[in-house]
């Protein structure tokens, strides 16, 4: 699965969390969930739970940890995808 192909499953996701007031037109790899996109910490576990449903994956608590960004989660799937 291609960076594009993951961040096009991933954007209704992130968007179903994300405030009105969010920028979810200038979505980019940097943006950060919390601070750019102002989802919550609780909505950032739903994301989580949401990923894995989606991609068929499992994200330990280390990794959800390093997931603040679209590029960081686009890398954690990436690497849960090819383990499995």
């Amino acid at each position: 699965m291609t960076k594009e192909e993951i961040i096009t499953k991933l954007k209704p996701i992130i968007t179903t969390y994300a405030p009105a007031s969010a920028e979810l037109d200038a979505l980019t790899e940097q943006s950060n969930f919390i601070t750019d996109l102002k989802i919550n910490s609780a909505n950032l576990v739903d994301i989580v739970l949401d990923v894995e449903e989606a991609f068929d994956i499992e994200i330990d608590n280390q990794s959800m940890e390093k997931m603040l960004t679209v590029d960081a989660a686009v890398t954690i799937i990436t690497e849960k995808l090819a383990a499995k």
